[in-house]
This record gives structure tokens, C-alpha cells and sequence, in this order.
């Protein structure tokens, strides 16, 4: 699904991911709404109110803001579904891409309150897990795993890991319509997060042993 109608300063779309612009970053910094467009992706068409009761705000709420996304291009009204009492919505893209340093520079304000849109759906997303974490098969329960690892790189070696651990990641199965179809029996969606954190106030082991011997 593209936006091939779109006005030129709409998100720009490339095999099904949305890469933001300006105004796409605009839009979706907002917690609410970067939230909406996660579960139409994640569960497929929905009403406002269902989504309201997914997320625990007000039916106008949730009417309020797939409006404005629905203005930016991210979602669209679902009309084979749609009738006269309910408007059902729909995703367009399957998947958000922003990596633009350049955009960042332009809108730092949006850029951080995109950004904290996310930190709040990822930190949202592993408390859900958490909560169901005992009702799960034994076997899926065993491959859940929360951990950290403490480097110390370059930014050219930061970049590098992340290049490595993506295509590591482009090794296996999307959750995907036309991917999903062929999946094997026994496959569930797995939601896999990571986060490349920059720590600049944390001085080298043998830095801290001299600062503490002045």
C-alpha cells in the first residue's frame, strides 16, 4: 500500500515504510498517536472505541487523533468495513523509518518528543509482557530475556553493531501479511527491541582509579 497521491511534503513511502519527513514527525510526537498507529499495524483494522479501550482514554480521544494521522497519511479510512455508526481505520505502512540527521537538526523539539513517543510505547509494551509473562506456555516463557551489555566503542563502531545486529535481523521472518501466510506452524509474533544508548559521562575503568587517587 503507497501513498502514490500524496501531496510532496507527505511521508514518502518505499516498500511499505514510511520514512518521515517533517511533518510525519510532527504528527506522530505524540504518545497517543504513535500508540494508534502501532496496534493497527500490530492487529489490523479497528474502530475508535475499540481502540480507546485498548488504551484506556476517551472514544473522542482516539476519534481526535486518527483524524489528524489519518490527515498525514498514516491511516486511512477502512470503507469495506466503515458503515453509517462505525468508521473503521487502517494502517497504511507497516513500518517507520527515521534516521535523518538532518531533520534532526531542523526539528529538535518534535525529533525528542518523537522520540520519547517511543521510549514510552517500547517501556509500555515490555510491562504488557511482563504481566503475561506467567501465563505463558513454558516454551515461549523460556525465550523471553531482558538483558544489557556495557561497550566501549567509537561512533564508527557503534554504527557498525547496529548495521550487524539489522542484518542479522533481515535473516528472519517478518510479521508481514504475505510473510505470515508461509509462516510455520507454531509461529507467534515476536517483538524484538533494541536501543543503542550513548553513556558520554562514564569515564574508562582506569580513569576512575586515577581521578580517585588525587
Amino acid at each position: 500500500m503507497t501513498d502514490a497521491g500524496a501531496a510532496p511534503d507527505s511521508p514518502k513511502v518505499e516498500a511499505g515504510v514510511v520514512v518521515l519527513d517533517a511533518k510525519g514527525l510532527r504528527v506522530l510526537a505524540h504518545p497517543v498517536r504513535v500508540q494508534l498507529v502501532g496496534l493497527l499495524r500490530k492487529y489490523g483494522p479497528s474502530t475508535a472505541t475499540r481502540l480507546s479501550e485498548r488504551l484506556g482514554v476517551g472514544s473522542g480521544t482516539t476519534s481526535y487523533h486518527l483524524r489528524q494521522l489519518g490527515a498525514a497519511g498514516f491511516v486511512e479510512e477502512d470503507t469495506e468495513r466503515g458503515n453509517a455508526r462505525e468508521r473503521w481505520w487502517r494502517a497504511v505502512h507497516q513500518a517507520t523509518q527515521f534516521d535523518s540527521a538532518e531533520l534532526t537538526g531542523r526539528e529538535p523539539e518534535a525529533t525528542l518528543a518523537y522520540l520519547q513517543s517511543i521510549a514510552t510505547a517500547h517501556t509500555l509494551h515490555v510491562q504488557r509482557t511482563l504481566n503475561e509473562l506467567q501465563t505463558m506456555p513454558r516454551a515461549w516463557r523460556d525465550t523471553f530475556t531482558m538483558s544489557d551489555w556495557a561497550l566501549r566503542l567509537t561512533p564508527e563502531e557503534t554504527e557498525a553493531l547496529g548495521q550487524e545486529l539489522r542484518a542479522v535481523i533481515a535473516r528472519y521472518r517478518k510479521d508481514a501479511p504475505e510473510e505470515a501466510a508461509n509462516a510455520p506452524a507454531g509461529a507467534e509474533r515476536v517483538e524484538l527491541i533494541t536501543h543503542l544508548l550513548p553513556e558520554l559521562d562514564v569515564p574508562a575503568v582506569g580513569a576512575i582509579s586515577v581521578l580517585g587517587e588525587r
